[in-house]
């Protein structure tokens, strides 16, 4: 059986008989087999030989007989398909698998020896802006090969995929070589133009093929990234953006077939990565215009109109930046997630920062003393006692609509980090971080406060100025409120209601707000009152009322003016309640007698818990007692003064105070027990 499949093999292979051949060699292989172990008999081994023999020639035949259907240099046309060399295919199958390659490496060379020609370097049709007439001509060319040879090779051998794969990647190094000569030639419209197109024919390959072809090398580029959460969409940070939200959306939709399913992404248009820094250079031009124009467009509308509606409102610059920015980022991550997406986002770093300076930080209104320093003029004015400059209504909208733009960008900020992040590679995450910028935006949110705060802060200060100066010990009767309480009241009511209503979108800083004012007025109230001397019984009474009177203004502050009456948030009231209640203290205790001074400092401990010898001086000079009378107290008062605790209060009295060594000591046994407490 051996000798006779021996014989006929031979005889086939010289007559072409590939059809007969392909199977008649496979089972004479498989018979072959059978004799391994007999291989020391002569004839065996020769018969063996010979089977190597009729393969190695079989080999050379068919490489032959390719070379001439399918010449690889002369001018002669190549061959049709023809059946003998459809089954030499076949026979090529079973042969040493290099035959294969080498018929698939010539075929593949003589396919695409025209497009070499064609598309040379110094020929028109060869550069970027006619790129589209490359993926022409290759998807004609596939159509082509269909058509005529789609019958002659194997399946298994995927020549179609085959042959665009090799297309991809000469295509590749010919674009390389052609943009490195004329790099100086690339503008970002044409090097855009060229990647969409090349993309988009990457996209035609993924339809069409599986990328089983494809080496080791081009997949592990491939790796799947982590499945999309995208920020952007999933809480718009204010509610008023929901067109922007919606152009989000759609910037977001032709994202999706991308990367993860596409086995070719890249395999061409990996070439254009190099020169991405014209696109970048690009949107770092146009990122400069677009704050020009946001400058002069502000300048252009003036300060924003005081209603509920725009007032407050977030500006509309600040969405057209981001909306900008997201679509740049989709666009960059489309034609890499390397390095050009860390220099991109550099440049979203520095036109956050102007956007926050030039924008926002710079359009809020001066206060004449911001510096905090007192200006000539303002000490003028606090002499006459007269109005001190005021913001406008127009500049109280102006400020919450800086603070509510701060605080969209902030958070949007944060939702570009996630974006961008999720959009690199994943050994370049770490360099992404725009801490710097939230900052920025954070530090925006805190100066508006602090303006808000400030303005009506200046504006009380009159009305507090005329209460020292009053004549507090000719009071005869108590009556209604004062006229400074009503001139504070009014300031808040005028203020208040416009920031809440402009604020209404960020709750916490109006809350921030409140709070802040508080902290700022109530101290500067407290400093006023230790300025009413010498004060009468009557004087202290009247004051009294008119401090309750201020207690329940500013417990009313958040919601004064509104409709709708809240509760003021507990860490507010906390505040007001705290710092009102010793203003109330103090006169509490300048309208107690001071004989027998025994009581009198045993009962200012008790009601203010105030070790501090200035504040009982103060207290003192309000009841008008002379020198004399005083030294006597501030000696009884040291003698009945309680170890302080220890802690903050404490320390800031132990400075003016020298203690006792019992104090001391006592001191220090306290100290040890809240030690052991703590442990």
């Amino acid at each position: 059986m051996l000798a006779g499949g021996v014989e006929s093999l031979e005889a086939m292979t010289r007559r072409r008989q590939y059809g007969e051949v392909a199977n008649l060699l496979q089972g004479v292989m498989n018979v072959l087999e059978h004799f391994h172990k007999y291989m020391g008999i002569p004839q065996i081994r020769q018969l063996s030989e010979r089977v190597k023999a009729a393969q190695t020639e079989l080999g050379q035949q068919i490489l032959a007989d390719f070379e001439e259907a399918f010449p690889s240099q002369g001018t002669k046309r190549p061959g049709g398909p023809s059946n003998v060399l459809r089954d030499a295919c076949l026979v090529a199958n079973i042969l040493d698998p290099r035959i294969k390659q080498e018929i698939i490496k010539k075929f593949i060379k003589q396919h695409l020896s025209e497009y070499l020609v064609l598309f040379q370097e110094n020929q028109d049709v060869a550069w970027l802006d006619k790129i589209d007439r490359r993926y022409a001509w290759i998807k004609r060319q596939l159509v082509d090969y269909e058509e005529k040879y789609g019958r002659m090779f194997p399946r298994e051998w995927y020549m179609t995929e085959r042959i665009a794969v090799e297309f991809c990647h000469v295509t590749r190094t010919e674009l390389a070589k052609i943009m490195r000569t004329r790099a100086k030639e690339i503008e970002v419209k044409l090097l855009l133009f060229a990647i969409q197109r090349t993309t988009n024919f990457e996209g035609f390959l993924a339809k069409r093929f599986s990328g089983c072809t494809l080496t080791d090398g081009t997949l592990k580029k491939l790796e799947s990234p982590p499945p999309s959460t995208n920020p952007f969409l999933e809480d718009d940070p204010a509610p008023e953006m929901d067109e922007l939200a919606m152009e989000k959306g759609d910037l977001d939709q032709p994202k999706k077939p991308k990367a993860p399913d596409n086995p070719f992404h890249g395999i061409v248009s990996k070439c254009f990565e190099p020169h991405l820094y014209v696109y970048i250079d690009s949107q770092d031009k146009n990122l400069g215009e677009l704050i020009d124009r946001f400058v002069a467009d502000f300048k252009a509308q003036g300060l924003p109109k005081p209603n509920t509606e725009e007032g407050g409102a977030v500006l509309p610059s600040c969405a057209d930046l981001f909306v900008y920015y997201k679509k740049c980022m989709v666009q960059c991550s489309q034609l890499s997630t390397g390095e050009p997406m860390i220099a991109l986002t550099t440049i979203f770093q520095k036109y956050l920062r102007e956007y926050a300076g030039k924008i926002l930080s710079g359009n809020l209104p001066k206060t004449t003393s911001s510096s905090g320093g007192l200006t000539i003029s303002s000490l003028l004015k606090e002499k006459e006692g007269s109005e001190v400059a005021k913001f406008t209504l127009e500049e109280l909208c102006l400020v919450c609509s800086i603070l509510s733009t701060a605080e969209y960008c902030l958070a949007t900020t944060q939702q570009l980090e996630e974006k961008l992040k999720e959009k690199v590679d994943v050994s370049l995450t770490e360099r992404i971080n725009l801490t710097g910028e939230m900052d920025t935006f954070s530090t925006v949110i805190s100066s508006s406060i602090q303006l808000l705060v400030q303005d009506l802060d200046a504006a009380c200060d009159p009305a507090l100025t005329a209460m020292s100066k009053m004549q507090w010990q000719n009071v005869e009767h108590v009556g209604d409120q004062s006229p400074y309480v009503t001139s504070v009241i009014l300031h808040i009511k005028q203020n208040v209601p416009i920031i809440r209503d402009n604020l209404a979108s960020t709750r916490k800083y109006f809350t921030q707000f409140c709070i802040k004012f508080a902290n700022s007025f109530i101290p500067k109230f407290i400093t006023h009152i230790f300025k009413c001397k010498p004060i009468s019984m009557v004087g202290a009474e009247q004051l009294l009322l008119d401090t309750h009177s201020l207690k329940m203004v500013l417990l009313d502050l958040p919601s004064i003016g509104s409709q709708v009456v809240r509760k003021a948030p507990a860490s507010y009231t906390k505040i007001v309640v705290k710092g009102m209640s010793r203003a109330e203290m103090i006169l509490k205790v300048v309208m107690a007698p001071h004989e027998p001074a025994v009581v009198f400092v045993d009962n200012y401990i008790k009601l203010l818990t105030d070790c501090n010898t200035e504040t009982f001086q103060k207290i003192l000079d309000m009841k008008g007692l002379k020198r004399s009378e005083q030294s006597g107290m501030l000696e009884l008062f040291r003698q009945r003064l309680p170890t302080p605790p220890s802690g903050a209060e404490g320390s800031s009295s132990l400075s003016l105070m020298a203690p006792t060594p019992e104090q001391e000591s006592s001191r220090i046994r306290k100290l040890e027990k809240l030690i052991k407490k703590r442990l």
